[in-house]
């Protein structure tokens, strides 16, 4: 969750590609250590994408998931 956060901050701060160094900067910044593999799978994972499509079908999928 800790690299999703630092990713949106990069991205809410101007940065519409972050980069692995531009998030562990940030979470350098306030004293948290990258984990590099989670880190990568993230970029990966969002590598192309546009955000707000991301999120948007992020929250289609919860308004979905049943709770109880």
């Amino acid at each position: 969750m800790k690299h999703v956060a630092a990713y949106l901050l990069a991205q809410l701060g101007g940065n519409e590609s972050p980069s692995a160094k531009d998030i562990t900067g940030i979470l350098s910044s306030v004293g948290i250590d990258p984990d590099t593999e989670k880190l990568d799978a993230l970029l990966g994972n969002l590598k192309g994408k546009d955000i707000m499509e991301v999120i948007a079908t992020g929250r289609t999928k919860l308004a979905a998931m049943p709770v109880g």
